[in-house]
């Protein structure tokens, strides 16, 4: 279903005029645009929303013609008010038709989940999300193959930044861990201490408002632990796989995979391990438009990205994948071959990471 078909059925649903986005996931997904000036706020300069006939974005009027010339479509109406106006949230109150929604806070205005309104990914949406895997993988790879034993995970983490930037990506999660650190702490921010040994690379990269997330391993001289780990950790992940896909095609619950989860720990020798970290799922216009967890009640749509990253003390493993009624794509599978899972089977070279040896 396309956007416009899906925001015509939620007006219906509701009873609105209008719905509204200012969040810039929120605001990506509905124009492909950006509205991020200031990255440390939750809210964009402009919202975009859609009256059952026109795209219209508010925004003040200093960026008004910058958003109309570079960030929107042309069919896009933008309306300004003045900067030093009350601001954005009493503009759109004063222009939108009502009764309406919003994904942020707007006087009088209710409250829109715009997370089910995003899934699950359309055509577009999966072409862009290719393009974008391809390159964060690349970028993520070409970092494993020149850091060495001294690096540190502060430089290994802004060669990561740096890698992605020149593919026109950014980096809103860049982790380092060190044969010191990343068996101590699930999430490993980079610190002034060498690699040695191994360690984990791990990012999430967006453009376009896409989120991809991966990790991968580059070992100099890796524990003698590692492998049991890391395989354990791959057993999960793969599990994860194929449950989202049957639990899509039953209509089950983000719960629902969880479950297997849970018990994939326990049959690799790891029961409880999942309590130590969050282990991922739905990935789209967000790093996770839902983390799962044992009764999260979101619903598993097809097709649609999932980015589950199982850890065992040390390991990790994570890529983004398009899970559809048919199989699966690992969009981040980088210079690894992948073979589809097809049950619940433990298909360890499913969702095992590259781990570069150096």
């Amino acid at each position: 279903m396309r956007r416009r078909e899906r925001l015509d059925a939620y007006l219906d649903r509701t009873d609105n005029e209008a719905v509204w986005f200012a969040r810039p996931n929120g605001f990506a997904w509905l124009t492909g645009g950006d509205n991020v000036v200031d990255h440390a706020g939750d809210v964009g300069v402009a919202a975009a929303g859609y009256d059952g006939e026109r795209l219209r974005v508010v925004t003040d009027d200093i960026e008004a013609e910058r958003l109309a010339a570079e960030e929107l479509p042309e069919e896009a109406v933008v309306e300004s008010f003045p900067w030093f106006a009350d601001g954005l949230a009493d503009a759109l109150a004063e222009r939108s038709p009502t009764p309406a929604a919003a994904d942020f806070d707007v006087p009088g205005f209710a409250s829109v989940d715009a997370t089910e309104l995003r899934q699950p990914l359309t055509d577009a949406d999966v072409e862009a999300y290719r393009e974008l895997g391809a390159d964060a993988a690349e970028a993520v790879e070409a970092v494993c193959r020149t850091v060495d034993a001294r690096t540190t995970e502060s430089e290994a983490a802004a060669a990561l930044t740096s890698e992605l930037a020149e593919r026109d990506a950014r980096a809103p999660v860049v982790l380092v861990g060190s044969e010191e650190r990343a068996p101590k702490y699930r999430h490993y921010t980079p610190q002034d201490v060498e690699l040695d040994g191994y360690a984990l690379l791990s990012v999430t990269a967006e453009r376009d408002g896409l989120w991809a997330s991966l990790t991968r391993a580059v070992r100099f001289d890796a524990p003698t632990w590692y492998d049991e780990r890391q395989t354990a950790a791959a057993r999960v992940a793969s599990t994860a796989l194929a449950a989202t896909r049957q639990v899509g095609r039953d209509g089950g619950t983000a719960g629902d995979v969880f479950a297997h989860v849970q018990d994939a720990y326990a049959a690799a020798g790891y029961d409880g391990e999942w309590r130590r970290h969050h282990q991922g799922g739905a990935a789209g216009f967000a790093g996770r438009e839902w983390i799962a967890t044992p009764d999260l009640e979101r619903s598993v749509h097809l097709p649609m990205a999932y980015a589950w990253n199982p850890t065992v003390q040390g390991t990790k493993t994570e890529d983004t994948w398009l899970v559809t009624e048919d199989g699966f794509e690992c969009l981040t599978a980088g210079d690894v071959a992948r073979e589809p899972a097809t049950a619940f089977d433990f298909d360890v070279e499913l969702a095992h990471p590259v781990a570069f040896e150096r």
